[in-house]
Order: C-alpha cells, then sequence, then structure tokens
C-alpha cells in the first residue's frame, strides 16, 4: 500500500509517499480501505515531534472507508461496511488498522468525505459545547478562529442553543463563513482588537466562555475578554504553544477558570463516543449542521496540505482522498 510515513520530523518537506506491506487485522481489530483522511493540526504537532511518536511512523488520527476485513473477536461489523474513526495514527494510507471499539458505522446518506471531515473536529466541538462548558441559551461565546474546522462546527452547535456567538476570523471571506454558521458577530481580528471589541458588545462584562483554539497569539487577550468566574477553554495551539503562566494570575482577572482539554478524555468509553457521532450524523442527516470541506488532496500532495493548513488558508476542512 501507499503511505505518509514519517521517518524524521520536521517541515512539511518530511511527508513523503512510501510502499509499505499491506497490514492485517489482529484480534478486535478491522482492516479498513481509506477512503478519506481528515488533515488536522494535531497531525502537524506529531509531524513537527512536539506530539512524539516512535520513529518511524504513518501519519493521521481520522478517516473514514469500507471494512476490507475483520479480526478475531470483531461483531456488529461486516466486510463492505461503510465507517469512520479518530484516534490512532496510520490514516494518511491506503489502508489502516484499528481497533474495533473505537470505529463507528456511517449511516446512509452520509457521504465518506463527509465522516473524514467530521470525526475528530465534530467531537472536538460537541464536547466543547456540551460538557467542557455546557453552554445554554442567553449565554456569550468567543469563538477564536469560527470559519475554522472546529470553529464553524462549534458555532452552528452554540447557535442552535441559543448562544450569542462572538466571532473572531481573519478575512471578510471568513466573516462571511462565520454568520452563515450562526454568528452574532464577528471581529477581524486584522482590523480591530478583540479583546476591546468583545467588551464593548458585552457592555463592559465580558464573555462567558472563550474557545481558543489559536493558542499563542490569542492567550493573553482572550483572558482579558472574558467575564469575572469565566472560562477559557484552550483547545488547542495554531499558532504555537502557550508559554509557561503563573496561575496566580486567575485571580485579579476575576477568578477565572481556565482548561485544557483533550478529545480522548472526552471518548473514553464506547458509549460516550456513540453519543457524540451519532449527534453529528443525525444533525447533518436532518440538515441542522453543515459540514464544510474546502479542498482535498490526494495522497501526494500532503505536503501541500499541511502547507495550506499552517498558512490559515482553508475555510473549512482539509482532506487527503485516497
Amino acid at each position: 500500500m501507499k503511505a505518509i510515513q514519517i521517518t524524521t520530523v520536521g517541515g512539511p518537506e518530511v511527508l513523503k509517499v512510501t510502499e509499505l506491506p499491506d497490514p492485517a487485522p489482529g484480534s478486535g481489530e478491522i482492516l479498513i480501505r481509506v477512503h478519506g483522511s481528515g488533515v488536522n493540526f494535531v497531525d502537524v504537532y506529531y509531524r513537527e515531534g512536539r506530539y512524539k511518536a516512535p520513529l518511524p511512523f504513518v501519519l493521521g488520527g481520522e478517516g473514514s472507508g469500507i471494512i476490507e476485513s475483520v479480526g478475531q473477536g470483531v461483531t456488529g461489523f461486516s466486510v463492505g461496511d461503510a465507517v469512520a474513526w479518530f484516534g490512532p495514527l496510520g490514516s494518511y494510507a491506503e489502508l489502516a488498522v484499528v481497533k474495533a471499539e473505537i470505529v463507528v458505522k456511517v449511516p446512509q446518506g452520509v457521504s465518506l468525505e463527509t465522516a473524514a471531515a467530521i470525526m475528530m473536529q465534530g467531537v472536538t466541538a460537541h464536547y466543547l459545547a456540551y460538557s467542557t462548558f455546557p453552554l445554554k441559551a442567553g449565554d456569550t461565546a468567543l469563538v477564536h478562529a469560527a470559519a475554522g474546522g472546529v470553529g464553524a462546527l462549534l458555532t452552528q452547535m452554540a447557535a442552535a442553543l441559543g448562544v450569542r456567538v462572538i466571532a473572531t476570523v481573519s478575512t471578510e471571506e471568513k466573516a462571511k463563513v462565520a454568520r452563515e454558521a450562526g454568528a452574532s458577530e464577528v471581529i477581524l481580528y486584522s482590523h480591530a482588537d478583540f479583546e476591546i471589541e468583545a467588551k464593548r458588545l458585552t457592555g463592559g462584562r465580558g464573555v462567558d466562555i472563550v474557545y481558543d483554539g489559536v493558542g499563542k497569539t490569542t492567550f493573553e487577550q482572550s483572558l482579558r475578554s472574558i467575564r469575572t468566574r469565566g472560562l477559557l477553554a484552550l483547545y488547542g495551539a495554531a499558532s504555537g504553544p502557550v508559554p509557561p503562566f503563573d496561575l496566580a494570575r486567575l485571580s485579579p482577572l476575576g477568578s477565572l477558570f481556565i482548561t485544557r482539554p483533550n478529545g480522548f478524555d472526552h471518548v473514553k468509553t464506547r458509549e460516550e463516543l456513540t453519543h457524540r457521532t451519532d449527534a453529528l450524523f443525525r444533525w447533518i442527516l436532518e440538515g441542522k449542521l453543515t459540514v464544510r470541506i474546502d479542498k482535498s488532496y490526494p495522497l501526494d500532495q500532503a505536503t501541500q496540505a499541511h502547507v495550506d493548513l499552517e498558512g490559515r488558508k482553508a475555510i473549512g476542512k482539509l482532506i487527503l482522498a485516497m
């Protein structure tokens, strides 16, 4: 099979197509012919070596496809089933072996492209909206990068719950996407200070929750945008990791709360995983959740996909199509 195998960490140029032996499923595992693999910032972190994995390894932690074979002890799945998953590395490949316990069936009416695009970012948006800070009507949320993969999904979920979403984006084109997703107000951070605007839009009070997947360049202003006893959910670091921070500073800022959630801690059981994915697929089928795929790349253009992702050029999701 063809795969993107990492033999040394570094920039996008380390992504090379490699011929590898076809894998076979072991006990409790499923062999899947990959249809599509989501391209995510976590892939960048592994590629750079920020997240560690033994070398060499096949990149990619999210995908969809068709079951080729099932290993011993696997029940509930059959050859030919359309499925999706996220978690283990190995989806930047034509074939992937995945533990059955983290594989979910893709319902009829949901395309494999959509399934590849929704798993990681959709589950992230779901736990942010329903677990990290259970949103309710009347709340005000500041969502950074609201036209991006997680941001646009989170904005749709929040708006559906009756939440006032203040979105930050970099361009007018992305502002349009954020408004279509349900944002009440949109701040172009390239033209205005989002901290000042967030305070102005809330009458000086500040927002209840900031969802920040950007990290280094937004962290300080995000803190200052929050109301007393509000929460900063720092779920990513697209601009780089946040420098060391003295938690004592949270007191004078208004007794703030801060969390750094991890998606895998929100799908610890199969029941929790399927609770989230069933909701995502149901909303897609009902037309209540729109998954925007910005661009699909062949496997041998994985380097360009990473360049585009890191360059913040995408409006929506990037996927590799096998």
